[in-house]
């Protein structure tokens, strides 16, 4: 139904270009693993893929008072979100439960590993859910880079402005080495990072080894580059990878 509505507008309004479509399966369960760099991530990704895909998203979109706030959690409810208590607890592991069942079903689950939307749009430190998803689903981890919607919703903006949005697909994940080792703190820490510099390698953005929310803190008390990694940093400590941020594909030809 969403498609039906807006797809045609979102086309015409923001020409998304996708890379790599061909790395989501055409069938059977697989987590899609995003960078998040706008609230409209949550949009584009199922506006270019040929299968349904869910997110999780904070509890805060679906309990805002008003006009404003029931026709933001029904928007939301519609593009099928899961909301998520970002407090933690149970109301966290509820929902990446229902993460799990999605993915026993055969479906497509979509998770933003860094928790919270990229205050500089560069790539921070993710969180250990999406690997507990993949090791106890045995689903395959598909890595996707958002391009530019930070550009087309700065923070703070409501609604997008008109530009061309980008979204490039990695190619799947096997963690199926680490079967059963779920409740291994190391084994959950070095698959999101395996899952992060894949982020990296495919989006382009500088990696930073602390946590969004972190970031998010330091910003509003005013101390937003104390203690932050420059751009020698890699998750896991891995060698950073020479790439550059992907352009749409007519700007990857050379000029004639």
């Amino acid at each position: 139904m969403k498609r039906v509505l807006i797809g045609p507008l979102l086309h015409l309004l923001f020409r998304p270009w996708v890379r790599g479509a061909e790395n989501v399966p055409s069938s059977g369960g697989a987590i899609l693993a995003s960078n998040h760099l706008a609230v409209v991530d949550s949009f584009f990704l199922p506006l270019v893929l040929d299968r349904e895909i869910v997110f999780i998203g904070k509890n805060e979109y679906f309990t805002g008072r008003g006009l404003k706030g029931r026709l933001t959690a029904g928007f939301m409810r519609g593009v099928g979100t899961i909301p998520v208590d970002r407090s933690g607890g149970k109301a966290s592991e509820a929902a990446l439960r229902t993460g799990l069942k999605r993915l026993e079903n055969g479906d497509l689950f979509g998770i933003y590993p860094e928790g919270t939307r990229s205050p500089d749009g560069r790539l921070y430190r993710g969180k250990t859910g999406v690997a507990r998803l993949a090791l106890e689903s045995g689903a395959p981890v598909i890595p996707v880079a958002m391009i530019d919607t930070d550009k087309a919703q700065p923070l703070g903006q409501r609604l997008p402005h008109p530009r061309r949005i980008g979204v490039v697909i990695g190619e799947p994940l096997d963690f199926s080495r680490y079967k059963g080792m779920e409740n291994d703190r190391f084994i959950l820490r070095s698959v999101t990072d395996e899952i992060m510099y894949a982020l990296m390698s495919i989006s382009g953005q500088e990696y930073v080894d602390i946590y969004a929310a972190t970031q998010k803190a330091r910003i509003a008390t005013g101390h937003p580059q104390a203690e932050t990694p420059g751009a020698s940093a890699a998750p896991g400590g891995r060698e950073v990878p020479d790439v550059q941020v992907p352009v749409p594909p007519e700007e990857d030809a050379p000029a004639q």
